[in-house]
């Protein structure tokens, strides 16, 4: 019986990774990257915009607006979710595959993603709806819905989306939790499974205002510690930054090795896995972090999509460069690491960590403890929206339960094949939300256009009031 049930995990293990390699191929990777372009050039690089505009008003408060939580609630929310493990041990990864050129990759992917953001936040807030007891709802299934009358496509959104957040917004996040703590602190898995579980179910049973208040709480400090001790790093290896630098550049186009057993393999290896690697680390895209945006009390769709956007600008641009740089920086510095023979991003990662001696752990070990249970509510909230829109609000208790349920077993089971079957729900989920974005860009232009100049103005469109589960 044991041999049989072997088997048929090993075999439908071979069957989810040849639809993960799939599914996430080049036509992936140049749907998610020409829609980032496309619509940076719609929106006439609005990524200047929400440099300028977006970030004051992440913080400025709007009074009188419809929404459930302020906008610097709705983006901490969001970065909860999508600034996560990605940024430490996904950067590791794409060094280890695709050479130190993914970082350029990564970072140019995060530049022209905050356009795909700024606008899947914009059509998720235009079409949100409110429910009967006053809550704000909306993302992708609600713009498929209400903005081109593709309801079933929304629900197929709602369907992986909620489905998606059990394995890549809890057990792989609560399992890289009870990891790091049982590898640096000898702490019991099961008993980190317990105590997340515990803390997770206190947040989420509170609602999006609780896990907002969290959020809002958690994320700058959390953010703050781990960019504050990459600079620290950075100072430390000061010498090794502009080789580090030109390295990045150099081996983002071209064969070749540099010191520390850095290999670049060209520039295919560098594109496919910074690309992969950024566009899984800011979500942009796959219509997750809009479903927050929704719920931010806002007089219009423009102002809070350029608030939303910002959370690309930090994710990626400011976060994964950071963790680019002390890297390539570190293992450049030291050749014992001896890269070129490494291939799990998770271990280089530690390695590189590992040799700024007291510093070098302590950021990783709280790095990733802090994103991954931030990364963990985030996700709870996205799976309970989709979840309510294609079952109702009978559905919510008994998902939050089995969301708590598999953050008390993730530390102590496999999860090569639930992570396989969250990039492949994510990448399913990617698909409908790229055709509510590319379809509904005049939306988008039109919108642009009539409140980027007044980012005060009101929009007087009626919201309408749904039951839940329903149109």
């Amino acid at each position: 019986m044991q041999h049989l049930l072997t088997q048929v995990v090993d075999g439908l293990y071979s069957v989810v990774s040849t639809l993960d390699n799939l599914v996430w191929g080049w036509a992936m990777i140049v749907l998610l990257l020409g829609t980032h372009i496309f619509l940076t050039i719609r929106t006439k690089f609005v990524q200047y915009k929400t440099i300028t505009k977006g970030i004051p008003l992440s913080v400025a408060k709007e009074e009188g607006a419809d929404g459930e939580v302020s906008q610097f609630q709705a983006l901490a929310t969001a970065l909860a979710s999508t600034i996560g493990t990605g940024n430490i041990i996904g950067i590791g990864t794409a060094i280890a595959l695709g050479g130190p050129g993914a970082v350029l990759w990564c970072w140019l992917t995060g530049v022209f993603g905050i356009a795909t953001k700024y606008a899947e936040s914009l059509i998720a807030v235009k079409y949100r709806v409110k429910t009967e007891d006053g809550r704000m709802q909306g993302g992708a299934m609600y713009a498929l819905d209400r903005g081109l009358n593709l309801k079933w496509l929304g629900t197929l959104f709602a369907i992986f989306a909620g489905f998606a957040s059990f394995g890549i917004g809890c057990a792989t996040q609560v399992n890289a939790i009870a990891e790091v703590c049982n590898t640096n602190l000898g702490i019991p898995r099961w008993l980190i499974g317990v105590i997340v579980a515990a803390l997770v179910a206190f947040v989420i049973f509170g609602g999006i205002q609780s896990i907002a208040r969290v959020c809002e709480k958690l994320v700058p400090i959390m953010a703050a510690f781990y960019v504050l001790g990459c600079l620290v790093i950075l100072c430390m290896n000061y010498d090794y930054i502009i080789p580090a630098i030109t390295t990045i550049c150099r081996l983002a186009f071209t064969k070749g090795a540099a010191a520390g057993g850095l290999v670049g393999g060209g520039i295919r290896y560098a594109i496919q896995y910074g690309v992969a690697r950024g566009l899984f680390s800011n979500e942009s895209g796959m219509g997750s972090a809009p479903i927050a945006a929704a719920a931010a009390k806002t007089k219009n769709p423009v102002r809070q999509a350029l608030v939303s956007s910002t959370g690309t600008f930090w994710d990626t641009v400011v976060v994964c460069l950071m963790t680019g740089l002390v890297l390539v920086s570190t293992i450049m510095k030291n050749p014992s690491i001896n890269a070129n023979e490494i291939t799990d991003g998770g271990i280089l990662t530690t390695l590189a960590f590992g040799q700024i001696s007291v510093l070098g752990p302590l950021i990783l070990v709280v790095g990733i403890i802090c994103f991954a249970f931030s990364t963990t509510l985030g996700w709870a909230y996205y799976g309970e929206r989709c979840v309510e829109y294609f079952a109702g609000k009978k559905a919510l208790v008994p998902y939050r339960i089995l969301y708590i349920l598999v953050a008390l077993v993730a530390p102590v089971i496999a999860l090569d094949l639930v992570w396989l079957i969250a990039d492949v729900l994510n990448a399913l989920m990617a698909i409908p939300n790229l055709i509510a974005v590319l379809l509904l860009s005049p939306v988008i232009v039109a919108e642009t256009k009539k409140y980027i100049n007044n980012l005060d103005a009101t929009d007087d469109t009626p919201v309408p009031v749904v039951k839940t589960g329903k149109k």
